[in-house]
């Protein structure tokens, strides 16, 4: 006999149907399962049998076949478990199941029957509202992360036996709920706080600007200037997330099986801080089936780069294209994906390897050639991706022992950082960004307008640094975001000068 049940599968982070074929026939006893399936679906014939057993079934002695349709298209994880299993049972006339069609079943079978979680939860439940299913049947621990989506029944079931009595009708489970609204509520406290960083001011003038455009930004200066403490506190600024963006961001980390089941939803800004030893592959994504990497989980957060200058140079240069494009293309030989890496990234080096060339306080030990093949690491045009560099100076011991001036909170500048990323907000409404750093060429000459003296002033600084063109649109798009941070409806030239001195930097970094 032949039964038929339907789930998803994850390719790159969309969700793709799943007929799961079962077909129980006379022959040599057998379990096989084809259509592509990986090592993990695979062993999901050992975790069925034990299962059924367990849960008071018999287990047909007959030959059985297990299709995943489509066949060409790559099935991974131990999701189909529950499918395999209810299939089973339907063809063997075990259980009458008139309400297969009407749902997407998945979830990974103990060898007690009861039921663990699955990654890729968001995904699914997505493909499922679209194609008009009426439900999702799915582990307890996943029904958190499910019930974000509206518009479509969830059903938690803690083992096989309790997903068999709902189908049959012999039990009522009712559609799990969650208030979205009240996970938004629940913000996280930091441990953390910008009013504890003695002196920097204008650094931290810098991150404001940064993060209140979605600016990229590089912090250079001697070890023990406070490069890692601040960019440590940047969580505590970044602009509220939207649920929107809040929905993409659960969606890659469901894939990557990051997400905390208690959590449901990533509903605060990421901040990715990878080590200077990570790979390409680690850093964009990738492998023989395409995972997201540490950019795509920094998507609509932060990507921090501590030691910049250390990271392999074409870990680095990998870095370029998802800067410009806001996505990453992944082409294997078993398939391409994309991954959405929308971030902002944040790098803190030192001058040079000895750390004290600009430190007056210590004597740089470094020849001009180990200064130059240290800074030749970060290419011209990476850095013209890089809107602001900001030299970070030695803090001295009159300013850290200083307690009579407290800078400030974190509550503070995050209220001016929220009030400017609304105002873009509501000036992109038609568009599809969110912040000033994402302008393309349209609209830098729709929203970026300066007068006669702003252009003097601008044109003699690309003169005189040499700046690229890429490097003139970032400072426009800095001078936007000074000029939202003030409140002003258009560009002027102090926020021009302004803008300028946070490039500062490109003419000393010339190799």
């Amino acid at each position: 006999m032949l039964a038929k049940v339907y789930s998803a599968t994850i390719l790159g982070i969309e969700a793709y149907p799943i007929e799961i074929e079962v077909d129980v026939a006379r022959g040599l006893p057998s379990f096989s399962i084809v259509g592509l399936p990986d090592q993990a679906v695979r062993e999901s014939r050992d975790r069925v049998k034990p299962a059924l057993k367990n849960s008071g079934f018999e287990f047909p002695v007959k030959k059985i076949t297990v299709n995943l349709a489509p066949a060409d298209l790559k099935k991974e994880g131990p999701s189909f478990d529950l499918p395999i299993a209810i299939g089973l049972l339907a063809a063997t006339k075990v259980i009458k199941c008139d309400r297969l069609a009407d749902y997407f079943i998945l979830g990974e079978l103990s060898l007690d029957s009861s039921l663990r979680p699955v990654k890729g939860i968001l995904p699914t439940v997505l493909k499922a509202k679209g194609l008009k299913k009426k439900g999702v049947i799915l582990p307890e621990e996943n029904a958190r992360e499910a019930a974000l989506i509206k518009g479509i029944d969830i059903y938690p079931v803690g083992s096989l036996k309790k997903a068999i009595d709902f189908l049959e009708a012999r039990i009522e489970i009712l559609p799990f709920s969650l208030e979205v609204k009240n996970l938004f509520k629940e913000r996280a406290i930091y441990p953390v706080d910008f009013d504890e960083v003695a002196g920097q001011e204008h650094v931290k003038r810098a991150l404001e600007v940064a993060v209140s455009g979605g600016h990229n930004l590089l912090l250079i200066g001697p070890p023990g200037s406070g490069k890692t403490m601040l960019a440590k506190r940047l969580p505590t600024i970044l602009p509220d997330i939207t649920l929107g963006e809040a929905l993409e961001t659960t969606k890659i980390h469901s894939i990557a099986g990051l997400l905390n089941p208690k959590e449901a939803i990533v509903a605060t800004r990421p901040f990715r801080s990878p080590h200077h030893t990570i790979s390409d592959v680690a850093l964009i994504g990738g492998g023989p089936f395409p995972k997201p990497g540490e950019i795509s989980l920094s998507h609509n957060g932060v990507l921090f780069l501590d030691e910049f200058a250390e990271f392999h140079q074409d870990v680095l240069e990998v870095l370029r294209q998802p800067l410009e494009d806001g996505v990453i293309h992944i082409s294997r030989a078993k398939g391409s994906v994309s991954f959405p890496a929308r971030f902002m990234l944040v790098g803190a080096m030192n001058s040079c390897p000895c750390g004290y060339y600009t430190d007056p306080r210590h004597e740089c030990t470094c020849t001009p050639n180990q200064i130059q093949k240290y800074r030749a690491k970060l290419s011209g045009p990476l850095l013209d991706r890089i809107d602001l560099q900001i030299e970070v100076p030695g803090i001295s011991f009159s300013q850290m022992a200083s307690e009579e001036k407290k800078g400030e909170s974190s509550k503070i500048i995050k209220e001016r950082v929220n009030k400017a990323r609304d105002v873009q907000l509501e000036r992109f409404r038609e568009d599809d960004i969110y912040c000033n750093s994402r302008m393309d060429k349209s609209q830098l000459k729709k929203y970026c307008f300066i007068n006669e003296e702003s252009k003097t002033l601008l044109g003699l600084a690309i003169d005189k640094l040499g700046m690229s063109a890429r490097a003139y649109d970032k400072i426009l798009k800095v001078s936007r975001t000074i000029a939202d941070l003030e409140g002003s409806s258009s560009i002027q030239t102090s926020h021009i000068s302004e803008a300028i001195q946070y490039r500062s930097l490109d003419r000393k970094l010339e190799v």
